[in-house]
């Protein structure tokens, strides 16, 4: 059913449009405001004096990707997860506005225990200028074993010293249920059936609302809370967590890359072998 004919299968190429509001909802979704309201307004709020609105930078992977790719009749959802993000933009996302996107699958490994699925969506501006790139790979567990390349090795190093900033945030139990109004209805997140049958014993949390979260932490400690200069992010997704545990995220600085990692409260990585372009 996995294989490297997949390869090269494309969507439409679609328009979208995200308003004030979207880029609001996005933000309470991934926890701005949520310990202190009156901190993050200019990311919560469109109408606070002195304070216009601007739009939080891993909002590019909710407002910016494309249309799914068609994978194969007969696949089981409940078997996905979501294995590594990352995207590029240009610059600054304004608070509104619309694009065309367009995804294609790039690639496509056999790691055995399953098929990782590559796919990577351009969005563009009414002249044709590249905007953003997002890069998204998906395990589907059970789909391995045809005898694909297993693909390439990370060359990601965890720095030895001790982190320049570390920032720890504590989800709510229903962020769940917030962030899937950004768009992503999987019941993995909501429903105890669905997820059991994906092997887990309650509704995990979003990947991408662990990432928003971890985009959060790098944004103000890293950039200074101005998304003008925060202009990439990837990371590998290594373990889910469940809504209303903590996270903390650290941070090795050099010059503009700053690799990160994102664990739960044991410690474990739940995001691993991140890096940030920061300017």
């Amino acid at each position: 059913m996995f294989d490297k004919s997949l390869v090269g299968r494309r969507s439409e190429t679609i328009t979208r449009s995200w308003s004030s509001k979207d880029a609001l909802l996005y933000a309470l979704a991934v926890g701005a405001g949520q310990d202190r309201p009156l901190e993050e307004l200019e990311f919560t709020t469109e109408n606070t004096e002195g304070r216009p609105q601007k739009v939080l930078p891993t909002f590019a992977n909710v407002a910016l990707s494309g249309d799914g790719v068609p994978l194969p009749d007969g696949v089981d959802f409940s078997k996905m997860l979501h294995a590594e993000q990352g995207f590029t933009v240009a610059d600054e996302l304004p608070a509104e506005g619309e694009v065309t996107t367009s995804s294609a699958i790039t690639d496509i490994y056999d790691k055995g225990s399953g098929a990782l699925v590559d796919i990577e969506s351009e969005a563009r501006d009414s002249t044709g200028r590249l905007l953003s790139t997002l890069r998204t790979a998906m395990f589907f567990r059970g789909y391995g074993g045809w005898g694909g390349d297993r693909g390439p090795t990370a060359d990601w190093e965890k720095p030895t010293g001790k982190p320049d900033h570390q920032v720890t945030y504590r989800t709510r139990e229903d962020q769940a249920l917030i962030y899937r109004l950004t768009g992503d209805r999987n019941p993995l997140h909501t429903d105890p059936a669905f997820a059991g049958r994906g092997g887990f014993p309650r509704p995990i949390l979003h990947g991408m609302c662990t990432y928003g979260f971890t985009g959060r932490a790098l944004l103000h400690a890293a950039a200074d809370s101005e998304p003008k200069r925060f202009r990439a992010m990837k990371g590998r997704f290594t373990k889910p967590i469940i809504p209303g545990q903590a996270i903390t995220v650290s941070m090795w600085i050099d010059g503009t890359t700053v690799r990160f990692q994102t664990t739960d409260e044991t410690g474990s990585p739940v995001i691993d072998q991140g890096t940030a372009t920061i300017l």
